[in-house]
């Protein structure tokens, strides 16, 4: 090597160093002085796209973090064949993530809420609802129709707050089936725990509404493009939505599919809070082979945020497909 080559390369390794340690780089022993805090994992507060002349915009009210999949889903498999099923979809086997997704949908004339998240006192990671529609332009008051898709905490826990209605400004709509069952002397007189915690939360967020509220009993629309599909099994009343307009169509299906690995590719798997066994995987067959067959996007309130995807047919199987762009186009 010349002279001069190896006088440029010095120049230029000092000039290197000397870059770095401005820059805050660790060079040799100097320590960083770049250094920022950790600031831990971000959720986005909602997702809007377009449904023909209809917004829909998809809320975040949070997350649980649970420490088991297995009984939770496949009830009816071995705790191995769930394990080995979710690491083989890259997801823990001993453990998950539950996302809560309540959705707006604009029609230019009502502005239409589908579940109301879990409310306060349930945990720091959900009930954030309200900021996440503050996020997205929405206030309480803005709300026209409140539809409640069933009676579980997750879902109906935002619809009061410190005794007064949260949507103060909003009707209800639910299922007739739905309503009657919660409110029957059998959910009421119970004495199992489970279901008097359900039924005293039911009388506190639900009953005083309903006067307000209207029941639906078939496929009845809520208002002009917005029609009620009967998926009972997940509850003895549970309802998804047929969402049309202008041609284009967004199925909801709040929980009759309520993961999209555990659930979605395994229908036939037993879920713990599936009600009815047989009927739950009725109804959610039925749906995962409309979305499919249609190929319409569909969305979950328990899918991965933005909680809108497409169901793929593989074989016999279903594989979910999140939304890119599709719907924005």
């Amino acid at each position: 090597m010349s002279s001069n080559a190896s006088a440029l390369s010095r120049r230029e390794l000092m000039l290197g160093t000397a870059g770095a340690a401005a820059a805050g780089i660790i060079v040799g022993t100097q320590t960083a002085s770049a250094k920022a805090p950790m600031a831990g994992a971000s959720m986005t507060a909602f997702r809007r796209v377009k449904l023909g002349k209809f917004e829909v915009t998809t809320v975040f009210d949070g997350f649980a973090n649970v420490p088991k999949v297995f009984p939770i889903f496949g009830q009816n498999k071995s705790a191995e064949e769930v394990a080995t099923h979710m690491q083989g979809n890259y997801l823990p086997g001993d453990k998950m993530q539950i996302g809560f997704t309540p959705v707006v949908v604009n029609t230019g004339n009502k502005l239409v809420l589908f579940d109301t998240g879990n409310g306060d006192g349930r945990g720091p990671t959900r009930g954030h609802l309200a900021k996440s529609l503050q996020a997205a332009g929405f206030s309480p008051d803005m709300i026209d129709v409140v539809v409640i898709t069933h009676y579980h905490p997750d879902h109906i826990g935002g619809l009061i707050a410190n005794g007064k209605a949260t949507f103060p400004n909003a009707r209800y709509v639910t299922g007739e089936a739905e309503n009657n069952f919660w409110t029957s002397k059998r959910v009421t007189g119970s004495t199992d725990k489970r279901m008097m915690g359900r039924s005293k939360l039911v009388q506190s967020k639900v009953v005083p509404l309903a006067e307000k509220t209207t029941f639906l009993k078939g496929a009845k629309d809520v208002v002009t493009g917005i029609t009620a599909l009967e998926t009972f099994g997940h509850t003895p009343g549970h309802m998804a939505y047929n969402i049309e307009s202008e041609g284009k169509r967004l199925l909801l299906w709040a929980d009759a599919c309520n993961h999209y690995v555990a659930s979605l590719q395994k229908p036939e798997w037993h879920v713990i809070f599936d009600m009815d066994k047989d009927a739950a995987i009725a109804s959610r067959k039925k749906l995962l082979d409309m979305a499919a067959a249609d190929k319409i996007p569909a969305t979950g309130y328990h899918m991965p945020f933005p909680a809108i995807g497409f169901v793929e047919q593989v074989g016999d199987a279903h594989r979910w497909v999140p939304m890119s762009y599709q719907l924005n186009i």
